[in-house]
């Protein structure tokens, strides 16, 4: 008889005292939005074959058929694969490349891929502006701190001057 999976009793009264309620997360709200919905490929309009992989692997690539190339008759694309040793894992990834590749002809700006690229300049321009933020700020709090220390610099020597009794011959 299988019994529930639970933690201890003393951990499971502790865990519920010291866990938070939300759920912490590094992804931005703005990445939130859903990605379009991958095309679907019929496999009629695939042409799908099995080759040596070449490169680097060593003979056990060179002797296995586990790379994908996929053609896809209406557009004429061709899709090769060899991203790992598997070749259901490889098949799918040249299934998912060819999709893309397709809907970027169909859809241009629209599709997965553009979109997605477009989400990383925009994040990879927000990043390079907090950068250089940062150093602008860093290079005025050093201005700020130089003019001031030379003020004080100015104030405790003339101070400075003022305290020191006349030495007597």
């Amino acid at each position: 008889m299988l019994r529930p999976l639970s933690l201890p009793p003393i951990l499971s009264s502790y865990a519920k005292t010291a866990l938070p309620l939300r759920h912490f997360t590094l992804t931005s709200f703005v990445s939130s939005k859903q990605l379009p919905p991958r095309l679907k490929i019929n496999d009629a309009d695939l042409t799908v074959s099995y080759l040596k992989g070449s490169g680097p692997g060593g003979q056990k690539i060179n002797k296995t058929n586990s790379a994908v190339q996929l053609i896809h008759k209406p557009t004429g694309l061709v899709v090769k694969s060899q991203a790992t040793r598997s070749r259901s894992q490889n098949e799918k990834i040249a299934r998912e490349l060819l999709a893309d590749r397709i809907e970027e002809l169909q859809k241009g700006d629209q599709s997965r891929v553009a979109i997605k690229a477009d989400r990383a300049r925009k994040q990879k321009a927000s990043a390079s502006k907090k950068t250089r933020r940062k150093y602008r700020e860093l290079e005025q709090n050093r201005e700020q701190e130089a003019e001031s220390g030379k003020a004080e610099d100015k104030h405790h020597s003339t101070e400075h001057k003022e305290q020191q009794p006349e030495q007597v011959q």
